[in-house]
C-alpha cells in the first residue's frame, strides 16, 4: 500500500490484529501499531504515536482504528466487514431509574465522531464493507439482553470493540480525521468460543486493507 503525501496510523488493540494488517501493507507512509485494548490505552498510545510524528515534523493525515469486533446480528454477520460511519461510546453515561443516558445529556463530553463521508464511501466499495455505527465498549457485551438494549439505544449500530472511541478522542485532540474499519468474528450476545472465528476475522482484514491502497492514494484530508 503506498499513500500520496499522507502519512497514515493505523491503531490495532493486539499484536495478531498488527500482524494481519501489516502483511497488506508495503509503504513507509503507513505505520501500524498494537496500540493496547480498551479504549483509555488506546487513546494514550494513539495520542503518543500522534504527537511523536507531529513533533518530527511528520505528522500523519489519518488515524484507522482496526482490527476484529463482535458482529450484531443479522446486519453484520461473522466474517463480513464493516465501516465505521459513527464511532460511539455505547457505555460511557450514566445508569438512571429509568435508564441509560450518555455523558452528552449529563451536560458534558461527546460520545461520538464522524469519520468522513466520502471516506467511508469510498472504503465501502473498496472493500465491501457494510456502513453503520460501531460501538466502543468498555466491557464486551456477553448477554442476549445486552446486545437488545444496545441496539435499541443504536438502532444503525452494526458491530462492537473496545478502542474505536478511544482512538478517536485521541484524533480529534490532533484535529485529524479518523476512520474506523473492523472484520466480524464472533457475534455480539453470550459468548460461544466455539462460534468464533477469529482466523478468518483476521484474514478478512488482510484482505480488506490489500484493496485499501487506491482509496489512501487518492485521498486528502480536505476531502471531508
Amino acid at each position: 500500500m503506498t499513500t500520496s503525501g499522507v502519512r497514515v496510523l493505523v491503531a490495532t488493540a493486539v499484536p495478531a490484529e498488527r500482524d494481519a494488517v501489516a502483511r497488506a501493507i508495503e509503504a513507509p507512509g503507513v505505520d501500524v501499531i498494537a496500540a493496547g485494548v480498551g479504549p483509555a490505552l488506546a487513546a494514550a498510545s494513539t495520542a503518543k504515536a500522534l504527537t511523536t510524528a507531529a513533533l518530527e515534523g511528520a505528522p500523519y493525515g489519518l488515524v484507522v482504528s482496526s482490527g476484529i469486533a463482535g458482529g450484531f446480528a443479522p446486519p453484520a454477520p461473522v466474517g463480513s466487514l464493516v465501516v465505521a460511519d459513527e464511532i460511539t461510546a455505547a457505555d460511557l453515561g450514566a445508569e438512571t431509574p429509568d435508564g441509560f443516558l450518555p455523558v452528552t445529556e449529563l451536560g458534558f463530553g461527546t460520545v461520538t465522531h464522524r469519520p468522513p463521508e466520502a471516506l467511508v464511501r469510498e472504503v465501502a466499495t473498496a472493500t465491501g464493507a457494510r456502513p453503520g455505527a460501531i460501538l466502543t465498549v468498555s466491557t464486551v457485551t456477553g448477554t442476549a439482553v445486552r446486545a437488545a438494549q444496545l441496539r435499541e439505544r443504536h438502532p444503525t449500530a452494526l458491530a462492537e470493540a473496545m478502542e474505536g472511541f478511544g482512538v478517536a478522542e485521541a484524533a480529534a485532540a490532533h484535529g485529524t480525521p479518523v476512520l474506523e474499519l473492523r472484520a466480524i468474528s464472533n457475534p455480539v450476545g453470550p459468548r460461544d468460543r466455539a462460534a468464533w472465528r477469529i482466523a478468518d476475522a483476521l484474514a478478512a482484514l488482510t484482505e480488506a486493507f490489500g484493496k485499501l491502497a487506491p482509496v489512501l492514494e487518492g485521498w486528502h484530508p480536505h476531502d471531508r
